[in-house]
């Protein structure tokens, strides 16, 4: 059955959020792709661990950033489809590859700020627009925004701006992908113990009490928060779910 099931393509799926949803998804029954910049053993521990769920997988190196780069990252992922996953589309993909730079507006580089913008806006965008005729009808798009789109946390200016444009990119992509029965959300992450930030929020004893003061449930979250609210939205179950935010917070800052 596994040559049948559908596809999911996870950008940063090698670790923190990215692995979680990979590994929900494939207990749903998904095959993988997910892509790595950096993380290859990481993320070749994940593929092992999807093996071990009885589905298909595999990982390609991908910088979100790179442009340049999405041509050969588009070949290698129709070849991995053709030879190892016997299929010609994908399914699912999902934006979520990121990194932040803490920094508040008065003082953030514009350096800093197109480092994001490649990763977070134009990454997202181009790479989207560049797989989508491999996306079958049927199929969705999920991106990743955050919390700060909401609330405003010092520091978070450069980020939170541009994950707003992902939300509101999301819209855009709903209404214009409907026409091909493919359904966009994105979802919204409050706080979670993750190596982002070089692991500001599972490390920073002082951070993570403060966070977890201002969530209704009394704690900032984990990966496993996280990733089966995506699998849900890649699923029959979130079929009529469209053009939405999902926050996944814990009820932050209310």
């Amino acid at each position: 059955m596994s040559s049948q099931s559908k596809i999911a393509v996870i950008t940063g799926g090698s670790r923190g959020l990215g692995k979680d949803m990979a590994v929900n998804l494939a207990k749903n029954g998904l095959d993988i792709v997910l892509t790595y910049n950096t993380q290859k053993q990481a993320a070749e521990n994940v593929v092992k661990q999807i093996h071990d769920l009885g589905q298909k997988a595999a990982a390609i190196a991908l910088d979100v950033s790179d442009f340049s780069s999405f041509d050969f990252f588009e070949k290698n992922l129709k070849d991995q489809l053709n030879n190892y996953f016997n299929s010609d589309g994908i399914d699912y993909l999902i934006n979520n590859a990121g990194f932040i730079h803490y920094a508040n507006f008065d003082v953030i580089t514009e350096t800093q700020f197109t480092e994001m913008e490649n990763v977070h806006f134009r990454g997202p965008f181009f790479l989207t627009q560049k797989l989508l005729p491999l996306v079958r009808a049927y199929g969705g798009i999920v991106n990743v925004s955050s919390g700060l789109t909401r609330f405003a946390t010092p520091g978070f200016a450069a980020y939170a701006a541009l994950k707003g444009a992902m939300e509101t990119l999301t819209k855009y992509q709903a209404k214009e992908l409907g026409a091909r029965n493919i359904r966009v959300n994105v979802i919204a992450p409050g706080a979670v113990e993750t190596d982002i930030m070089g692991g500001a929020v599972r490390d920073n004893v002082e951070m993570n009490r403060y966070l977890a003061s201002q969530t209704a449930l009394g704690r900032v979250g984990v990966p496993e928060d996280i990733g089966g609210v995506v699998a849900f939205l890649c699923s029959d179950a979130g079929g009529w779910i469209n053009a939405q935010r999902i926050e996944i917070s814990g009820g932050s800052n209310l």
